[in-house]
């Protein structure tokens, strides 16, 4: 199933309907501002193995997931005083950040060092979905592994409609993804160098 939401106001009605998707287990694919992502309930276990499975992805590669605010991050990671300025200086933007886990997070996303790879994306149409949940939502890029990323909802559709639940048509996307930085021990560390800038952790 495609849905067309509007980029720029998001219809709720629609997003509501996304939202029944992802309460009842399924898998979204949704625009963000860098790559379409693919996703589900962060608290939904056996959701997040399906897209483990579909991206034939390995168990200790862990996924990061989309927060609504700076606030909604401070419940899901600990953030030094430094993280938060520099979160607040550039978010919502395309930036994945790694802080330290809060207990709120699930284990079968942490890493060996219980790290989480965080993202508030700017785009209307993510942050109305997870604002709308009241919790987080995976986010992974929506190919598979050795494929090139589609910036096309609809061919993006053809590719997985058997896999997942719902593709949300949020018009063509470029295909850079987020730059992500480890913030651990407040030391920044390039970890991969995407559409957000980063020459200031450089």
């Amino acid at each position: 199933m495609i849905l067309s939401i509007n980029s720029e106001n998001p219809q709720l009605r629609l997003i509501k309907k996304a939202v029944e998707v992802l309460k009842e287990g399924g898998i979204i694919v949704y625009p963000t501002d860098t790559v379409y992502g693919m996703g589900c309930d962060l608290f939904n276990k056996q959701a997040i193995e399906r897209i483990y499975e579909i991206k034939r992805r390995n168990k200790k590669e862990p996924l990061s997931f989309i927060c609504a605010d700076l606030k909604d991050i401070s419940n899901y990671a600990l953030v030094s005083n430094y993280a938060y300025r520099t979160l607040r200086r550039l978010l919502p933007g395309a930036y994945t950040f790694v802080l330290e886990a809060s207990r709120l997070v699930p284990k079968i996303l942490l890493t060996k060092r219980r790290t989480v790879g965080i993202r508030v994306p700017d785009n209307k149409i993510c942050l109305t979905l997870v604002g709308e949940l009241g919790h987080p939502i995976i986010n992974t890029s929506a190919k598979l592994e050795q494929d090139e990323i589609l910036s096309d909802p609809f061919e993006i559709e053809k590719k997985f409609k058997k896999l997942v639940d719902l593709v949300i048509d949020g018009g063509p996307l470029a295909s850079d993804q987020s730059s992500v930085i480890d913030m651990i021990d407040d030391v920044p560390t390039v970890l991969r160098p995407g559409k957000g800038d980063v020459s200031d952790f450089l």
